[in-house]
């Protein structure tokens, strides 16, 4: 049961590693255009929020990075503190910013609300189903020393 649950939970911070590493980078090399695409596929949810900020566009995106960095290694290194403070972390930014965007949805059609709540959503209750997880694995690592 432990290996298996040592597989959800790097492939749960490796999925979010992966989706800030997205976000992070396209905010952080193209500004503009995160501005004004994201989230792709013809949807703008950034741009119908207010004025473009590069610097804030950068900062966000290097933001999203630092998180990007920090799950992969909890990824790689299953340690317990370095995967529980990861997660923790990254709810105190994820929640705020969820139910900021609850807050101002009335200028999106729906299938933008839809869409940024589900996605918005999934990135606050994974974290949430993961963090307990995090109690089996030891100092060091799924194989390291002891608790």
């Amino acid at each position: 049961m432990s290996a298996q649950r040592d597989r959800w939970l790097r492939a749960g911070l490796t999925t979010l590693a992966l989706a800030q590493a997205f976000v992070g980078l396209w905010a952080q090399v193209l500004p503009r255009s995160f501005y004004d695409d994201f989230p792709g596929a013809g949807r703008h949810w950034v741009s119908m929020l207010g004025a473009y900020n590069e610097h804030l566009t950068r900062d966000v995106g290097g933001l999203n990075l630092a998180f990007a960095v920090v799950f992969a290694i909890a990824a790689y290194a299953l340690d317990r503190r370095l995967a529980a403070a990861a997660l923790l972390g990254y709810l105190f930014y994820a929640v705020p910013h969820l139910l900021f965007h609850a807050g101002h949805l009335r200028h999106f059609p729906t299938v933008d609300v839809v869409g940024g709540m589900l996605s918005l959503g999934l990135l606050v209750v994974l974290p949430i189903v993961l963090l307990p997880m995090t109690g089996h694995l030891t100092r060091g690592g799924a194989g390291g020393a002891s608790r």
